[in-house]
């Protein structure tokens, strides 16, 4: 069963929840689905970090898919929703480093995943990612970005290799360019990333992307250097 918590990355300051009624909706939906027997399950626990701020139709709606898509795969598994709740910018990579930091103990592998990105073929596999990254939400199925170096979205990478890297930078403020860093880091480390293969579906029908960008305007603006410092390796911060 999926378990939701709420960790704060930054500064902490109120929690303020104004989707009562969205939330009670999904504990019923906890309440009338049936738990897979632990024997069933795989051995390794795949610990799901989601980054979140102010999104809780979109949580609701993540929490229900996941939900059923992951236990026909028999998936070991806990999603963590990564709350940011101060006054600050969002920060993407610094949840996912705390997320990490609360569940490595426990957990044998992590998937980073947007809240608004839903997978839709079950050829899509979140199995223990033994020989290096997954990159799930690959270029050539995801619905808007199709450049090679890519590796946003859904990754899954295993405990050991996240911490070989050092996480990710948590330099970068707003939306996006986390993850161009993070791929400089994992092929500086060696690591090969792979991809899903001989895919039945494409890129209008492998995922379902549900951010609304008139409703929801992304954070696009670029303080000091960050365009020019995206894919050079920040050797300053990470986990440690």
């Amino acid at each position: 069963m999926s378990c939701l918590i709420s960790i704060v990355p930054i500064n902490i300051d109120e929690c303020k929840c104004e989707n009562d009624i969205l939330m009670k909706q999904y504990n019923a939906h906890k309440q009338n689905t049936k738990l897979h027997k632990k024997s069933e399950r795989s051995k390794y626990k795949l610990a799901i970090l989601v980054p979140f701020r102010d999104r809780f139709d979109e949580l609701l709606t993540f929490a229900i898919h996941m939900q059923e898509f992951l236990d026909k795969q028999n998936i070991n598994y806990h999603i963590f929703i990564l709350n940011q709740f101060d006054r600050y910018r969002f920060n993407r990579a610094s949840l996912i480093n705390v997320g990490f930091l609360e569940t490595s103990k426990d957990f044998h592998y992590i998937a980073m995943h947007d809240v608004d990105l839903l997978p839709l073929n079950d050829e899509l596999l979140y199995i223990y990612p033994s020989k290096g990254p997954y990159h799930i939400s690959s270029p050539d199925l995801h619905p808007r970005y199709h450049y090679s170096t890519f590796v946003g979205g859904i990754l899954l990478i295993k405990r050991e290799h996240y911490m070989q890297v050092n996480g990710m930078s948590n330099k970068y403020w707003g939306w996006g360019l986390e993850d161009d860093e993070f791929y400089v880091r994992l092929k500086e480390a060696g690591l090969s990333i792979t991809r899903p293969q001989n895919i039945s579906t494409g890129t209008h029908n492998t995922f379902k992307h549900i951010h609304d960008r008139n409703h929801r305007k992304r954070d696009m603006m670029k303080c000091y250097n960050q365009r020019e410092v995206t894919r050079k390796r920040d050797r300053e911060t990470g986990l440690i």
